[in-house]
């Protein structure tokens, strides 16, 4: 989850959150190869960027594989400031239009629980057809770089 910047023409830059909706979340998930519940958020919620605006009026119908081949102004054309910045959350914690069934769970699947938001909590680890948790024995940030990674 962040700002989402782009790359053109050798600089980084935002996009604008005018017509910014779930549907371009989901082609930015896509995109960055993230699995979840695309979510799109706007008004700098991720902070504002610095440098170019370099897309605005993005409107995706969600099935492209990214966003250049989505509807949008042309490239460097906006009438925004950074304070429209948007934002995207590929998730794959949030709503809850996702279920599991226990028989589509891989065993050593990884989740959070009981965190104050959905990128962080208790370690669990799904085994022999149940969810555990993880003694925090030795662990180290290496530990938790491999969680992360792993989600």
């Amino acid at each position: 989850e962040g700002r989402v910047e782009v790359y053109y023409d050798g600089k980084w830059g935002t996009i604008c959150d005018d017509q910014w909706d779930d549907r371009d979340a989901e082609v930015v998930c896509r995109q960055l190869g993230l699995s979840g519940t695309p979510k799109a958020l706007s008004w700098a919620h991720y902070g504002q960027g610095s440098g170019p605006i370099l897309l605005d009026e993005v409107q995706c119908s969600g099935n492209e594989l990214s966003l250049d081949q989505c509807k949008k102004s042309d490239w460097g054309q906006q009438n925004c400031d950074h304070i429209e910045d948007a934002g995207v959350s590929c998730d794959p914690f949030t709503g809850t239009d996702i279920q599991l069934c226990q028989s589509d769970v891989v065993e050593g699947t990884v989740r959070l629980a009981g965190g104050r938001s959905p990128g962080e909590g208790r370690v669990e680890v799904y085994y022999n057809g149940h969810w555990g948790t993880v003694c925090d024995d030795g662990w180290t940030e290496l530990g938790a770089q491999v969680v992360c990674r792993q989600l």
